[in-house]
């Protein structure tokens, strides 16, 4: 695990972050404070995708990432990832080279990195884009700090895609906390192709969607309308 330099950032409600009250689904597993370092307006630009996936992702995940993260910032998708290695990066790193907007919701303290090699990476969307936590400084990193991560990161999004994953990855609590949010959850095609998973199926019975075309993710999306900050 890494430092990050000036990691000193603004305190924040979700309810300030999303620009609405959140119902009452919303509330159950919403951290109560968030600590948020960038330049991305707030409240957030709409709309949000997470991307996520592998950390020991393969060729084909990690060029999906790129290939979805790309196409959707082409129509002002803000892509939402975890600063994970592998789908995670991908996402992120997509969407800086094309010209989008990114935010990383990470599961440690904004003052650290994690995994160290990131460093530059976080560096970059903290300074021009958005870093998100709900850890504050001197919060010791434990395991189950990115299960929480994932909640806030589906809770942030207004649709999930899972890239790459396997039958214990982190990536299927975002994936179920997607669905129990009344959020879109889409899976790549290449996961419903493996056969050996048991979780894709178990996902589809619940309202899961399979993905092939990045493109149709747009039409579940809203658009970037305004909203007060509270009703």
């Amino acid at each position: 695990m890494g430092t990050a330099d000036g990691a000193q950032g603004l305190v924040l409600t979700v309810e300030e972050l999303l620009g609405r009250p959140l119902n009452d689904i919303e509330k159950k597993y919403a951290p109560k404070i968030l600590y948020v370092k960038g330049s991305m307006r707030i409240p957030l630009p709409r709309p949000r995708v997470s991307i996520v996936g592998s950390r020991k992702a393969s060729e084909e995940g990690l060029h999906a990432a790129n290939r979805i993260a790309s196409t959707l910032v082409k129509d002002g998708v803000v892509i939402v990832s975890g600063l994970a290695e592998g789908i995670d990066t991908s996402a992120h790193q997509a969407a800086l080279e094309s010209h989008g907007r990114t935010i990383a919701v990470i599961g440690t303290p904004l003052n650290k990195v994690f995994p160290a090699k990131n460093y530059q990476l976080q560096q970059e969307i903290m300074n021009n884009h958005l870093v998100i936590s709900q850890f504050p400084i001197g919060h010791p990193t434990r395991p189950k700090d990115f299960v929480l991560r994932n909640r806030t990161m589906a809770l942030i999004s207004d649709a999930t895609i899972i890239v790459e994953a396997g039958e214990f990855s982190g990536s299927l609590h975002q994936g179920w906390e997607a669905l129990r949010l009344g959020r879109s959850l889409f899976i790549w095609k290449s996961i419903l192709e493996n056969k050996k998973l048991t979780w894709p199926r178990k996902m589809m019975q619940y309202g899961a969607m399979e993905l092939s075309n990045p493109e149709d993710v747009l039409e579940v999306l809203p658009s970037d309308l305004q909203m007060p900050l509270f009703q």
